[in-house]
């Protein structure tokens, strides 16, 4: 378990890149692979405040939780930040949440084909895995 968080150091870069599914208004136009950072890319030209809040939430709040744990195994932080890399980890769940709902919506609309990609699955794994990263205890 101790290894995890340096596994995450390399493998949510790669996630935010991956193609997390294939999108087409009509299927015969042929799909085009959307990732976490094309759909922020995206979204930050439509909607800046959301976009704000789902870059945090799906790339800066994980990160942060991790390179903490890192952090604190390596003993370059105090084991005192343990609850607070805790509740960091809590608020990454959110980003699988709005993938899902992206995929939703878009499955809603009509003529709109998706399937979902590798890349959905490699950035689900992070999430779980980050979530099951042991915290540090706090030593007393």
């Amino acid at each position: 378990m101790r290894l995890i968080p340096y596994a995450l150091l390399i493998l949510y870069p790669v996630a935010w890149f991956a193609p997390l599914m294939r999108a087409a208004l009509l299927p015969i136009f042929g799909m085009e692979e959307i990732s976490v950072v094309s759909g922020l890319a995206s979204l930050w030209g439509t909607d800046p405040g959301l976009a704000l809040v789902v870059t945090s939430l799906a790339i800066f709040v994980p990160y942060a939780k991790v390179i903490g744990l890192v952090m604190v195994d390596r003993g370059l932080m105090a084991p005192q930040v343990a609850p607070v890399l805790h509740h960091l980890g809590r608020l990454a769940m959110a980003d699988v949440f709005l993938v899902a709902l992206y995929i939703v919506l878009a499955k809603g609309a009509g003529g709109v084909t998706v399937e979902t990609a590798w890349g959905l699955w490699l950035f689900t794994a992070c999430v779980l895995a980050g979530l099951t990263a042991r915290n540090p205890q706090p030593s007393g």
